[in-house]
């Protein structure tokens, strides 16, 4: 299991080249004494090498494990504690965020990009939790591919049902994030008839963007979002657009 993770991980992030952070981790590793216990802690995690360049003291009180234990194991010892029933989930909501990123988000704009996806981590006791990981890129190789992350994980309780869903969030010029992808992998997935530039449609349909703003985000001109609108209609057999809105509103694809 953890072989295959380890294939289809490192083929999302496979990468060619990258700088020193050296400085800019040190700061993050001296804030972390002044951070008081909570709910989340934070690793500094390096796709290339599938290590954990540092992780927070704050691990050991989230779920039992020392901070050592991890870094010296790797990201492939983390896996091996998510529940195998969100194994692939996971793994499909990181391709579909990479290729979102690599597709639609210019490589200007990829440094303002956050990420956020959730799945279950057993603990030291045993119990499955829930995890919320949010990572913000911090370098990127010669692609503009992202390969250091400052990634935060936030556990909540194992009571609550959570479906295994991806963001990914761009800070726009009033320095507030933005979402510009949103996907629910948990639920029962759009038919294949619908293309990937049309699912690009729907999601920002879904997040109330106006046939003009989807156009300005797509690149692309309002008549050309129109067209696709009404092929999309056609495809899922709906009638207005306010109806297809509403099937993905109460989660009953998933995009």
């Amino acid at each position: 299991m953890i072989k295959r993770v380890k294939e289809i991980y490192s083929k999302i992030f496979n990468s060619y080249g990258h700088g020193s952070l050296e400085n800019h981790i040190g700061k993050i590793i001296e804030l972390d004494t002044f951070l008081p216990y909570s709910s989340t802690f934070f690793c500094i995690t390096n796709t290339q090498n599938l290590s954990f360049e540092y992780i927070s003291k704050n691990m050991f009180a989230c779920l039992g494990y020392t901070p050592e234990e991890f870094k010296e194991k790797g990201m492939r010892y983390l896996w091996s504690k998510i529940h195998p029933d969100d194994i692939d989930l996971w793994l499909k909501a990181l391709n579909e965020l990479m290729t979102y990123t690599l597709d639609s988000i210019s490589i200007e704009s990829r440094t303002k990009m956050s990420y956020t996806w959730n799945y279950r981590v057993k603990n030291n006791k045993g119990t499955y939790v829930n995890v919320v990981q949010n990572t913000t890129p911090l370098e990127f190789d010669t692609e503009g591919k992202p390969i250091i992350g400052l990634a935060h994980y936030t556990v909540l309780n194992a009571q609550i049902k959570m479906d295994v869903c991806a963001s990914a969030n761009l800070l726009n010029e009033q320095n507030e994030y933005e979402t510009m992808y949103f996907n629910n992998f948990s639920q029962k997935l759009l038919t294949d008839g619908i293309s990937n530039r049309e699912r690009d449609i729907i999601r920002l349909l879904v997040l109330d963007n106006t046939s003009k703003e989807i156009a300005l985000k797509l690149s692309i001109s309002p008549n050309t979002v129109d067209t696709h609108r009404r092929n999309i209609l056609k495809k899922m057999n709906v009638s207005s657009t306010g109806e297809l809105i509403g099937i993905f509103k109460s989660k009953t694809f998933s995009i």
